[in-house]
């Protein structure tokens, strides 16, 4: 910054001082743009949202929006972790929280459609959406750890179920659990495409009758 004194002398021209003001960054509230950047990354993927659609958005210049967050890709990799604190850990929730793995499945099947509907910010899910047409590798595979992850938790659940006897010693884990992913997949979609709560709702029953009974 330079200095208020002048050959000696305190102080400056009210002007002098003006434009000097006028010319430093722009503060702004840091999580306040994460929230935006987050709601365009969700609406148009990574790949088709731009570091000028970003900054459009979170209403900064380019350089605040590098020395805040850094490149595009770690601010992604930020909103990322956001959306699954905020908007995407109703899965785990319900896993952790239910006495079986089928109603853990069913609770996050039915909070799904409830999720992926919600009026006032895009359907669907950041996870699964970003990754179309995602033609940078390193954000494409990692975008793959969490889905796979997701289905890893869930079939760790439903294995607990089976030595537990809550479920029959034949229940395939590995291949519920995709199933369920799956499910969880095609609804984020559909509730792009329009789907609405209830029809997504209608969905559950029917994944639910491919759980084998004891």
């Amino acid at each position: 910054m330079v200095s208020s004194e002048k050959n000696g002398q305190a102080g400056a021209p009210a002007g002098r001082s003006a434009a000097r003001t006028r010319g430093r960054p722009r503060s702004f509230d840091r999580a306040t743009a994460l929230e935006k950047a987050l709601m365009a990354f969700w609406e148009h993927g990574y790949e088709a949202t731009s570091v000028s659609d970003l900054t459009r958005v979170m209403d900064i210049g380019a350089p605040s929006l590098y020395a805040a967050f850094g490149d595009k890709r770690s601010l992604f990799e930020e909103v990322v972790q956001e959306y699954g604190v905020r908007y995407g850990s109703f899965g785990a929730r319900a896993l952790d929280e239910e006495p079986t793995a089928r109603a853990g499945t069913e609770r996050m099947l039915r909070e799904a459609a409830a999720e992926y509907t919600a009026p006032g910010r895009p359907h669907g899910c950041l996870v699964i959406h970003a990754a179309a047409n995602c033609s940078t590798p390193e954000v494409e595979e990692s975008l793959r750890e969490r889905r796979n992850a997701n289905i890893a938790a869930i079939e760790s659940r439903i294995a607990a179920d089976v030595d537990a006897g809550v479920l029959p010693p034949a229940t395939d884990a590995a291949t519920l659990a995709r199933y369920t992913g799956a499910m969880i997949q095609g609804m984020s979609q559909q509730a792009r495409d329009g789907a609405t709560r209830a029809e997504l709702e209608a969905l559950v029953e029917i994944a639910l009758a491919a759980w084998p009974r004891v």
